[in-house]
């Protein structure tokens, strides 16, 4: 049983208990009309108490027969047939006992939004889902793109675009007021504070925060190991803090204990708050955590799993005498492009007809960040056409691979060297132990 379920059960039970002595005043003073509205009360509530513990714990349970009794007790009072107030107080107190024997259960609910970023709680969710007294749900929630003032543009749902194993519900179709999951899991934590996108604002942080007892935040990002100590690098990385999530969270989990460290800086400085320098940090350690990016962990997995690799990228990889050709994965990112706009449109053309010319011993994996045509739409629309037509141009003459899939993952594993902008991906490249290579525009 939910325990905040248990919890409401019990708070009706006790102010039950609480009804017994009014309803025995009323006996003695002979008050009918007050006595059979009080009665009728007390009955409604047991009978909705024990429809609550039916839908939770199903039919048959020793609470409901407690229950049953007592509104047959509260009956044979409204008939004149007994004032046995004890009776009343017995099976209530009953039905309080066996409470005891439902085991707590949770329902844990986790929000992604774009499919591509599921691994950033993928393994959080196969450990919970594995656990009996957990109830584990993903609910992909829409975003839209946003316009150059702001405004939101179309909405965008990637409910059908997640990996066959993972059951999915709908946004609209689970009652979250009505349900309050115990926990709920984020990986966006911008709100409405992103340039290119928004997720809806139905699910901003405030509002998940009503809804739940603990809200988790877990980046859908890694970043370059942090120096906690460099003012330069806690500059760099402020806008990855001074966001909604990191604020309205019960919990931050981050990649590793140098992160947490650099986080809760960036956050004291930052945050006017209550309480001496001390008492603040430990208010944020308790809440900002580096156990670990479960990004690392699905690459990891990944890297010794067996892929499902696609056929029209077989028939690049593989040569007919059976060998394979080197893969290297090219990654087009969005800080790159926000830097340098034009030249990098000219770096990618360069980069693309070099690996063209090598196209018989490598075969590029173009995997552009999932957000950069959302990106380049609000923040620089005059260049879209032009790097639509790089794309469009890239995937006809079909000589490379180009990845828009939501499976990150599967690219990183299967390529033999990383060569693009400086990412998150790096990051978790390094963890393989491949050659890494970052571009610059300027060469």
């Amino acid at each position: 049983m939910r325990e905040y379920i248990k919890n409401e059960i019990n708070g009706i039970l006790k102010t039950l208990l609480e009804a017994h002595q009014s309803i025995k005043a009323l006996i003695k003073a002979g008050d009918i009309k007050n006595l059979e509205i009080l009665l009728q009360d007390c009955q409604s509530a047991a009978i909705s108490v024990g429809e609550q513990i039916e839908e939770s714990e199903g039919e048959g349970t020793e609470a409901v027969t407690a229950l049953e009794e007592y509104c047959e007790a509260l009956y044979r009072i409204m008939e004149g047939e007994d004032h046995n107030i004890g009776t009343l107080n017995l099976k209530i107190n009953e039905c309080l006992q066996r409470m005891y024997d439902f085991p707590i259960t949770k329902e844990i609910v986790f929000l992604p939004y774009k499919a591509s970023m599921w691994d950033s709680l993928e393994s959080v969710w196969k450990r919970a889902s594995e656990d009996p007294n957990v109830d584990a749900k993903v609910i992909p929630i829409p975003y839209f793109d946003k316009n150059p003032d702001g405004s939101f543009k179309e909405m965008h749902y990637e409910g059908e675009k997640y990996p066959e194993y993972v059951p999915i519900i709908r946004y609209d179709e689970y009652n979250f007021e009505g349900r309050h999951p115990d926990e709920i899991y984020i990986h966006n934590p911008y709100d409405e504070y992103n340039l290119a996108t928004s997720v809806h604002p139905a699910f901003y942080c405030p509002k998940l925060k009503k809804w739940t007892d603990r809200l988790v935040y877990i980046p859908y990002f890694v970043l370059s190991e942090a120096n906690p100590d460099s003012p330069d690098y806690l500059k760099s990385i402020e806008h990855f803090v001074t966001v909604p999530a990191v604020v309205w969270a019960d919990e931050v989990i981050l990649q590793s204990e140098k992160m947490a460290e650099a986080y809760i800086k960036i956050i004291l400085d930052w945050l006017d708050e209550s309480g001496s320098l001390e008492e603040r940090r430990e208010r944020w350690a308790k809440k900002i955590k580096g156990t670990g990016s479960p990004k690392i962990e699905k690459i990891r997995a990944m890297a010794e799993a067996k892929l499902d690799i696609p056929d029209e990228w077989k028939r690049l990889i593989e040569r007919a005498d059976g060998s394979r050709r080197k893969v290297v994965l090219y990654n087009t990112g969005v800080a790159a492009f926000l830097e340098h706009r034009e030249k990098m449109l000219d770096k990618i053309k360069r980069a693309l007809e070099i690996f063209y010319e090598n196209r018989e011993n490598i075969v590029l994996l173009w995997r552009p960040h999932p957000l950069i045509k959302a990106i380049i739409e609000s923040m620089s629309p005059k260049l879209l056409a032009d790097y639509s037509d790089i794309v469009d141009k890239y995937i006809a003459d079909g000589w490379g691979i180009y990845d828009d899939t939501p499976d990150m993952d599967r690219a990183l594993a299967i390529s033999d060297a990383y060569y693009g902008d400086q990412s998150s991906l790096v990051t978790l490249y390094q963890e393989l132990k491949k050659p890494i290579m970052i571009q610059n525009v300027e060469i």
